[in-house]
């Protein structure tokens, strides 16, 4: 075994070759940051740290993370940041063993995304065209929902798209997803004029800016904030307000529920399901194919609903004409 690092360079040096070696984008290495930390805090308050930590330690630790209430799926994916940390000091040789490797996953719920009708599609981007005080609000605020409910974009995609990737009135649109992948999504007609209308007002401001010796963004949607684009953040409370505007309960709306629209209507209009992993940027058919169990359910609750022979739709008997012969 090789000469043990301060435990204080484990996750640095974790994280750094994360994103290195498998190309993790900033999000993920973020949330592994978080989940980790909270493990070494947990350890520290017990006298331990990276290098003592046994199977116990972790399965203790996960008992732990099961009593504040997290969810399955939270602490499955804490375990899983555990054991890729334990892996990586293994194979540099900081630890002799990988504790936490033979630890069951506690699992994900499989649970069905929540999806918007598309009546409440349509009722969402015709708010955003009536949505902010300026037009130049109103033109970025639609243009922002026609992109993600015609492409299922991902926000973080979405916000961050370079304005060259939406010049000359394209069909289609080049997307960098997770992990550096690329991949090409068509535009509808409507999401077309959006952009078009949209960029005329952009570029007209980004000039502005230019001529009084600013310099430009090369973002789509730019921001005067540190990312330089406008944030997650932003968008999410955005979608919110313009749920509100809808007369839609803003519950109900977040952007990844228009990115779960845009699938299952394709899949209810007779899409193939490979197209829309493609479209999706979903590197697993599986993960797709939740969409499949959507309409299943939906197909389920109709039939119950409406069909003559579901004991839910039958009609009352009527009573007996105590004059009939």
């Amino acid at each position: 075994m090789t000469e043990q690092p301060n435990p204080d360079r484990w996750l640095p040096a974790f994280l750094d070759a994360l994103a290195a070696e498998s190309g993790a984008a900033r999000n993920t290495l973020l949330a592994y940051g978080r989940d980790l930390k909270d493990l070494r805090g947990w350890l520290a308050a017990r006298g331990l740290d990276w290098p003592a930590a046994s199977r116990d330690d972790i399965e203790a630790y996960l008992v732990h993370c099961d009593a504040e209430g997290l969810k399955r799926a939270t602490r499955a994916r804490r375990l899983s940041a555990v054991k890729q940390l334990y892996r990586f000091a293994f194979d540099e040789g900081w630890r002799s063993d990988n504790p936490a490797i033979q630890i069951r996953s506690p699992g994900k719920a499989r649970s069905l995304p929540k999806i918007l009708t598309p009546a409440e599609v349509d009722a969402l981007l015709e708010a955003a065209r009536q949505h902010g005080r300026r037009e130049e609000d109103r033109c970025r605020n639609t243009c922002l929902l026609e992109l993600l409910y015609a492409t299922g974009m991902r926000v973080s995609e979405l916000v961050s798209l370079p304005a060259a990737a939406a010049r000359g009135h394209p069909e289609m649109l080049l997307i960098r997803g997770k992990s550096g992948k690329e991949r090409l999504v068509p535009l509808s007609g409507p999401a077309r004029t959006a952009l078009d209308l949209w960029l005329e007002l952009r570029d007209a401001h980004e000039e502005e800016v230019r001529l009084s010796g600013g310099t430009p963004s090369r973002f789509l949607f730019p921001s005067r904030g540190r990312e330089g684009h406008l944030t997650r953040i932003r968008f999410y409370t955005l979608i919110k307000e313009i749920a509100v505007t809808a007369g839609i309960s803003p519950e109900k709306v977040t952007p990844h529920r228009l990115r779960h629209a845009f699938a299952t209507h394709l899949l209810e209009n007779g899409a193939d399901l490979r197209a829309i992993q493609t479209l999706l940027g979903h590197a697993d058919l599986a993960t797709t194919e939740i969409y499949t169990h959507v309409l299943e359910a939906r197909l389920q609750s109709l039939v119950e609903e409406h069909h003559p022979l579901s004991r839910a739709a039958l009609p009352a008997p009527a009573e007996e004409d105590s004059a009939r012969d």
